[in-house]
This record gives structure tokens, C-alpha cells and sequence, in this order.
């Protein structure tokens, strides 16, 4: 299948999908969404700038006539989007109204900034206001194979950069100098970017969204990576390993990361189509509590991934969400002991038509350096 079918199936399905829902018209934002339909996007700056999809009828992208060029390697034409231009002075909002035509439900995208969800609230006095991610999280949720295929790449990527950690991990170096290096590895390994690079050594660890600090590591201690970023494509990777500078320093170390490994793992030979996504969260979750260490794991379980590093699917309790080939999400289970250490366990799944295949390949035993 070409891009452009691939494209134009999207929006065909985004148009059934809308339908269903009983929204009359999506306005999509530039952001993830609008990548996901169209192959691309463009900062719109402060302008208005977004793709309207009626649930019957053409799409149109409405953007400003200055940033208009920006979307030709895009194809618009071959893909069925007309465009509308406007230009300083004029009112986009009432474009859009036109475009829409009348009252009905008009879904926005759910990263449209404010003064933008205003104005066409302004100019669509009759029309009811909702938000388009529940419409698409569906479509987005599902990867074709073109997506996995990216992820995979993605992930093969961010697992090249772990390997080389003890090149940049060991003592007497600042946490921000050992994230640099891995910054500068990310992208070499063929990312657009390092959207984030944790290292969270000794207590620092023991804070799931610490990113760095000047702190010095130093011997013995239990240091969480957490990296990922972009490709060029959009597609993200996310991966996390735990390694200790030397022997760890805390005699519960092995004990508890060696519980948090085997609770990483039966989380992972959990999914497969037909199970809940709660239900993945609870498989790792129940092998922390035996061993008394449940407290300590202080978040869900994992997130969906794709064109952003956390989107649906949400693999967290209570989410009765029923799991089906082609979800892509992380199994991140962790141990963070306040004040001391804490660790991390973090790889990409794509749920198969008869199971699980782990995107990260790398290996789940705590990593001694040095």
C-alpha cells in the first residue's frame, strides 16, 4: 500500500469514526493528530491553522496563507484535502464556520489552544463543542504495519544507546554531564531529537520524573535511565534500564530489583488480544505485593505509544479497555525506595494477533558498571 492510500484510508476511517460518534465536523490541530491524517504538519506559530474532516464531505485545510508552502511536500491534492487560505486582517474562525456549515457538534482537536477553541465558539454560537481525541484514539490505538514497523526501528535505536552505557555511566561524573553524551548518542542512533533523558542516580532514583542534576555519582550507586525521543517520521521510542556503578551500596538492592524484574516480566507474558489492559497492570503489580514491596510502585504500569511518547492505550487499573492486535504500549513497572534508590524496568510491546512482541531487547537484569 502506498503512503497515500495509507493516508487517505485514515481520513476515510476518521470520517466513519466521527459519523459514529455523532459529531458533525473534526477540527484537527498541527500536532499528532494532524500527522496521523495527513503524513506531516507545521508549526502554525500563533495563526490558526487546521484540517476540517465532515464527517460527510471533503476535508479542507485552512491555513494561513504564509505558512501554506509548508504543506506541499504533503500532497494535498492526492489526498483529497482541498485548502482555504487566509491571510492577516481576516477572520478564520468564520472560514471554518463556513466550512462546517450549521449547528450540530463540531469535535476540536485536544491540543487546539484556547484562544483558538474561543473563536470558534464565537463564530459557531449554535454548534456544541466537543473534543476529537475520543474520536481518533481509536484509529491511533491500532497500528497498521506500517507504524509498527517504525516502532521497531524506534526501538532497536534506543537499545544501541543503552548498550553502549558504560561508556558514559561511572563515578565522578555529574548526572548532566552522563546525559549529554546519551542526548548526542540518541540522536546519532537516528532520532530527530532526545525529547528526554532521565538519569536518576542513588536517591535521585527514587523519583520516577527526575530528569538530571548536578549531583556526582558516585560508587554503589543505582542509577534509572529513562530515554527516548523521535524519529524523523514522528514515531517515538521509550526505554528504560537500571545498572548499578559497581555493587550497589544498599543490601536490598539485588533482593528487591531481581522482585521487580520478575514482576516486569509477567506483566509482559500478560498480553495478548481479548485481555483488559487493567489486567496487565495487575500481573506485575500482584508479583511486587507478595514480596511486600507494592507501596513502592508509585505509578501505572504503562502507556501507549506511536506519534507521541504517552497517548492510548493507558495500561493502569480500572482501564477495562479490551487489548487487540496492533496497540502499542510500554510495561514500566518500578521500585523507588524515598531517600535511597529506586529502579525501572521499561520496554515497548505491540500486541500480536496471538500474543506480545517486546520492541526492547535488551537485558532486564540490573547492569553493573565498572
Amino acid at each position: 500500500m502506498s503512503s497515500a492510500e495509507l493516508l487517505r484510508g485514515r481520513l476515510d476511517r476518521a470520517r466513519v469514526a466521527a459519523a459514529e460518534a455523532g459529531v458533525g465536523a473534526l477540527v484537527i490541530a498541527p500536532g499528532s493528530d494532524l500527522r496521523y491524517l495527513l503524513g506531516g504538519t507545521v508549526v502554525s506559530h500563533e495563526r490558526f491553522t487546521g484540517l476540517v474532516l465532515p464527517a460527510e464531505g471533503e476535508p479542507v485545510l485552512v491555513v494561513p496563507k504564509l505558512e501554506a508552502a509548508g504543506y506541499d511536500p504533503y500532497d494535498l491534492p492526492g489526498l483529497g484535502v482541498d485548502t482555504a487560505t487566509w491571510v492577516d486582517g481576516e477572520d478564520p474562525y468564520g472560514l471554518v464556520a463556513r466550512l462546517v456549515g450549521g449547528p450540530g457538534v463540531v469535535a476540536v482537536g485536544d491540543m487546539l489552544p484556547a484562544v483558538h477553541v474561543l473563536g470558534l465558539r464565537g463564530a459557531l454560537p449554535g454548534a456544541e463543542q466537543a473534543l476529537a481525541g475520543p474520536v481518533l484514539r481509536g484509529l491511533r490505538m491500532r497500528k497498521d504495519a506500517a507504524e509498527v514497523e517504525q516502532l521497531r526501528w524506534a526501538g532497536a535505536a534506543i537499545d544501541r544507546v543503552h548498550a553502549r552505557m558504560g561508556e558514559w555511566l561511572r563515578a565522578g561524573r555529574t548526572e548532566a554531564e552522563v546525559a549529554a553524551d546519551i542526548g548526542a548518542a540518541i540522536v546519532a542512533e537516528g532520532h530527530a531529537s532526545a525529547e528526554f533523558v532521565i538519569v536518576g542516580s542513588g536517591p535521585n532514583g527514587a523519583s520516577p520524573h527526575h530528569e538530571v542534576s548536578d549531583r556526582v555519582i558516585t560508587a554503589g550507586d543505582v542509577v534509572v535511565v529513562d530515554i527516548g525521543g523521535p524519529l524523523p517520521s514522528g514515531y517515538c521510542s521509550d526505554s528504560t534500564r537500571t545498572y548499578a556503578v559497581g555493587e550497589p551500596r544498599d543490601a536490598d538492592v539485588v533482593e528487591s530489583y531481581e522482585v521487580l524484574r520478575r514482576a516486569q516480566a509477567a506483566s509482559v507474558a500478560s498480553v495478548r488480544p481479548g485481555v483488559s489492559a487493567e489486567s496487565v497492570d495487575a500481573a506485575g503489580r500482584g508479583v511486587l505485593a507478595d514480596a511486600g514491596l507494592a507501596e513502592f510502585f508509585i505509578h501505572r504500569t504503562g502507556h501507549g505509544i506511536g506519534l507521541d511518547v504517552h497517548e492510548h492505550p493507558y495500561i493502569v487499573a480500572g482501564n477495562e479497555l479490551v487489548l487487540e492486535p496492533g496497540m502499542a504500549f510500554s510495561v514500566e513497572p518500578g521500585v523507588y525506595l524515598p531517600g535511597r534508590w529506586g529502579a525501572r524496568i521499561e520496554d515497548i510491546v505491540v500486541v500480536t494477533d496471538t500474543g506480545v512482541e517486546p520492541l526492547n531487547t535488551r537485558p532486564h537484569e540490573l547492569v553493573v558498571l565498572g
